[in-house]
């Protein structure tokens, strides 16, 4: 790698970093918490995206220890949000799932924030930078992507 294409990825990084933060910030403030800690929308999330999983796979999923996730799962499970079933693999287990409550609280937010965001794209930037910006999210997909 070049000096100037080190150089380049460092400041892109920065960049996309500092964007991102500020951009999930206004997403938050937009959609409202709901009453959830980050950690609770976090493993409400995973769960809608990733699937059903156990307090153990969570927890090393988020990285965080085994007796925060089984806490965070019970406020989910009082708030109705999620719920959970025994493991058909293992009797022992119980798996954790999103119920409909959950992913309709979480298509809310998502719908809230989108809105939003929409809404400030049409105001702030021409149909150009639009497309631009469409074309930012594929490029950066394609560095996220395992």
């Amino acid at each position: 790698m070049t000096e100037n294409a080190a150089a380049s990825s460092a400041r892109a990084a920065h960049e996309i970093r500092l964007a991102f933060s500020r951009l999930r910030r206004r997403l938050r403030e937009n959609y409202g918490s709901g009453d959830l800690t980050p950690s609770q929308t976090s493993v409400l999330s995973r769960l809608d995206k990733d699937g059903e999983a156990s307090v153990s796979d969570l927890a090393a999923i988020e990285g965080i220890r085994h007796q925060s996730v089984a806490t965070t799962v019970g406020v989910l499970v009082e708030r109705g949000l999620v719920t959970r079933r025994p493991d058909p693999e293992d009797g022992r287990r119980q798996l954790v799932f999103v119920t409909e409550s959950g992913h309709a609280f979480l298509e809310e937010r998502r719908r809230a924030g989108e809105g939003w965001l929409a809404q400030v794209l049409e105001t702030r930037c021409t149909e150009a930078e639009r497309r631009t910006l469409i074309e930012a999210a594929a490029l950066l997909e394609r560095v996220v992507r395992r």
